[in-house]
């Protein structure tokens, strides 16, 4: 079994809290990446859109584009309309050869307000699932059909955040709509991130090795608190470094077999958690249960 290890700039530079993060250039945060042992970068807010522009950049530190996430509305937005904004981001990950795009919702989403509590997110009936389900799938298989699969991100704050309603994504949408499992995100939502590997392995395409700090999370007023103070509060880390028995989730992953890209995307501070630093213990931390699960890094 092969995997490939890669890591979000999110540690380095937060899109959506200016104040966490660091004051360096994409080339700088490539070569920490590299020094940290990765081969794969999901794409951020300073990574230039022409790929001939780009495929030279990421080839000096021999890194690849592993993915990066769109802000999706298709919640509340029509399937035309969703094509024409993913249209530039596919063309780029298509000439870059990255597995993915990392759809994630952000119609009603409170994830990038820190005025709103995280127990103010957007709940969904199962009617409004079902709906929901069927846009997704027709988009999903449209992206698949361009010659660029789509990855669904749930998501802390979203309108698909909980294991519950995950699942009841999963079961009103087809296999054109793959599923990006997050171990962090399922965590801090209160889900068995054992269980949902389980029920939905058949549908994982992608993987974010986000760990948590279990006493962050379990010390937040979720009626007051929003998930943007969550992730200054440090909720999130490395594999390494958090509550997350790493181990124990690849070995689940390679019992069903998947094969694929394992992304560490950890945002916290890094005045308090220096990028290379947090990356590096990231690293280690996934080669070691990678050798215990018996996958072989690429």
């Amino acid at each position: 079994m092969k995997a490939k290890l890669g890591i979000a700039p999110i540690a380095w530079w937060n899109d959506d809290l200016a104040e966490l993060s660091d004051d360096v250039s994409l080339e700088e945060c490539l070569r920490q990446a590299s020094v940290a042992g990765f081969t794969g970068m999901e794409t951020g807010r300073r990574f230039p859109l022409d790929p001939k522009v780009l495929g030279p950049i990421l080839a000096q530190y021999g890194i690849s584009v592993c993915g990066g996430w769109f802000s999706g509305l298709l919640l509340d937005g029509d399937l035309a309309k969703e094509k024409d904004r993913i249209a530039a981001q596919m063309e780029l990950f298509k000439a870059m050869k990255a597995p993915c795009i990392v759809y994630g919702e952000t119609a009603r989403s409170i994830q990038g307000d820190r005025s709103k509590p995280l127990a103010t997110k957007p709940r969904l009936s199962e009617d409004e699932i079902k709906v929901y389900g069927r846009k997704m799938t027709a988009f999903g298989e449209w992206c698949a059909e361009q010659g660029m699969p789509l990855a669904y991100h749930h998501h802390m704050a979203a309108a698909i955040e909980t294991e519950p309603e995950l699942d009841l994504l999963m079961k009103h949408s087809g296999e054109g709509l793959p599923l990006l499992y997050d171990a962090g995100h399922m965590a801090f939502a209160g889900g068995d991130v054992l269980r949902v590997i389980d029920k939905h392995h058949k549908r994982i395409s992608h993987v974010h090795t986000k760990d948590v700090r279990k006493a962050v999370i379990d010390r937040l007023d979720r009626t007051k608190e929003s998930f943007l103070d969550a992730v200054v509060k440090g909720a999130f880390t490395v594999p390494g470094d958090g509550s997350l028995d790493f181990e124990a989730i690849v070995k689940k992953l390679v019992s069903y077999g998947y094969e694929g890209w394992f992304v560490v995307e950890a945002e916290q501070d890094p005045k308090k958690a220096p990028p290379l630093e947090m990356a590096k213990i990231g690293h280690k931390e996934l080669l070691r249960v990678m050798a215990s699960a018996g996958y072989t890094v690429a």
